[in-house]
C-alpha cells in the first residue's frame, strides 16, 4: 500500500507532557481516512502536522515519501488544503473568498450560484462550511484535510457535508478527516486510524 502521508515515530509535546508519543501510521493515497478517538487524544494535532500548521517535537511526517519539512511551506499548503472545524470566512463576498470558477465550485458543494454576491459573513454555518470547502477546492489540491467538519452543523447540513466529502473521495481526492463520531469512521470513511490517549 502506497502512503500519501506517513507518521514515523512522531512525538508532540504539550505544556504538561507529551500529547502524542511514538505514533506511526500510513494514510493511503486514495479515499477517505478518518482519524478517530476521544476528545484530547491528539487527532487535530496529527491533522495539523500534515501541512505544517504544527511540527512534531520528534519523529517525522512524510508526504509522498518526503519529510514535509523539505517542501516549501506555501507549496505544501497549496497541495494539501486544510479546512478547520469552525468555518473561517474572509472579508468580502463569497466570490471574493473563492475566486475564479465560483459558480461551478458552488454547484460542486451544493450551494446556489446566487450566493456568489452575498457577503461571506452573512452565510449560515452550514453554508459557510461548504463555502470553505469550495475555497479549498479552488486551489486544486491533491489532499484535503478536514477537522471535524460537521461538528457544528444541524443534522441536514451534516448529511450534506458527509455526502459531499464522500463524493470528493470517490472522485479521487485524498481526504483525511478528524472525527469523534464512530458512525462516520465506520460508515463514511474507507479506513479509520484510532488515536488513543497516553496512559
Amino acid at each position: 500500500m502506497d502512503c500519501c502521508f506517513e507518521y514515523v515515530d512522531v512525538r508532540v509535546d504539550g505544556d504538561e507532557g507529551p500529547i502524542l508519543a511514538g505514533f506511526s501510521a500510513c494514510i493511503p493515497d486514495r479515499g477517505l481516512t478518518a482519524l478517530v478517538g476521544a476528545s484530547g487524544a491528539g487527532k487535530s494535532t496529527l491533522l495539523r502536522l500534515l501541512n505544517r500548521l504544527d511540527d512534531p517535537d520528534a519523529g517525522e511526517v512524510r508526504y509522498k515519501g518526503r519529510d514535509v519539512r523539505s517542501y516549501d511551506v506555501l507549496e505544501l499548503r497549496r497541495r494539501v488544503q486544510y479546512v478547520s472545524q469552525v468555518p473561517v470566512t474572509l472579508a468580502g463576498s463569497v466570490a471574493d473568498n473563492i475566486g475564479p470558477q465560483t459558480a461551478s465550485l458552488l454547484a460542486k458543494v451544493g450551494l446556489d450560484a446566487v450566493l456568489a454576491d452575498r457577503l461571506a459573513d452573512r452565510l449560515s454555518v452550514g453554508e459557510a462550511q461548504r463555502m470553505c470547502l469550495a475555497r479549498a477546492l479552488a486551489r486544486e489540491p491533491e489532499c484535503l484535510l478536514l477537522d471535524e467538519p460537521t461538528s457544528a452543523l444541524d443534522p441536514d447540513s451534516k448529511s450534506d457535508i458527509e455526502r459531499l466529502v464522500r463524493r470528493l473521495a470517490d472522485e479521487g481526492l485524498t481526504v483525511v478527516m478528524v472525527t469523534h463520531d464512530q458512525r462516520q469512521a465506520t460508515e463514511l470513511a474507507d479506513r479509520a486510524i484510532a488515536v488513543g490517549t497516553l496512559p
